[in-house]
């Protein structure tokens, strides 16, 4: 929802959970966070939230306001299969990606993330996983070069 979303301070909060059109309270406390949004991300949130706006000035009686980011043409929640038939899948196909389920960014989001050297701790408390445990066993993965980036941390390590 907008007011979870910080455009000046960079911020997102994750508080709750979309389950069958309603929306609860995440499941842990652990689920509850502040993540800080990358600036190209920002930007795109900041020049979405201007076409929001004047679409919704624009679709005047016909828009229903639900503070959500990701809305259909008249401010409707968007159905989860209808963004992953009509949006989703076909995003993927025309990059030319591997057709993978939504929820399988998170683990791409943590592989990416560990693969850069983000420390594991600050993965699991992005993802909000409960233990380290869950994040590097069920989010991140083995990736190419990752043998080589080890070899070499032990020689710097042993000169």
């Amino acid at each position: 929802m907008w007011e979870d979303v910080d455009l000046e301070a960079g911020t997102l909060q994750a508080r709750r959970t979309l389950s069958n059109g309603t929306f609860a309270a995440s499941k842990t406390a652990k689920s509850h966070r502040n993540v800080k949004s990358a600036a190209n991300a920002l930007e795109t949130l900041k020049h979405h939230r201007k076409r929001q706006l004047d679409e919704r000035e624009r679709m005047a009686n016909l828009w229903q306001e639900h503070g959500l980011v990701f809305v259909t043409g008249i401010g409707t929640p968007i159905n989860r299969h209808n963004l992953n038939c009509r949006f989703f899948k076909p995003l993927l196909k025309h990059a030319g990606l591997p057709d993978i389920r939504f929820h399988e960014l998170r683990h791409i989001c943590a592989t990416l993330l560990l693969s850069k050297g983000v420390h594991a701790k600050f993965v699991q408390e992005l993802l909000g996983n409960a233990t380290i445990a869950v994040t590097l066993d069920t989010y991140s993965y083995v990736l190419p070069g990752m043998g080589n980036h080890a070899a070499d941390a032990m020689e710097d390590a042993l000169s």
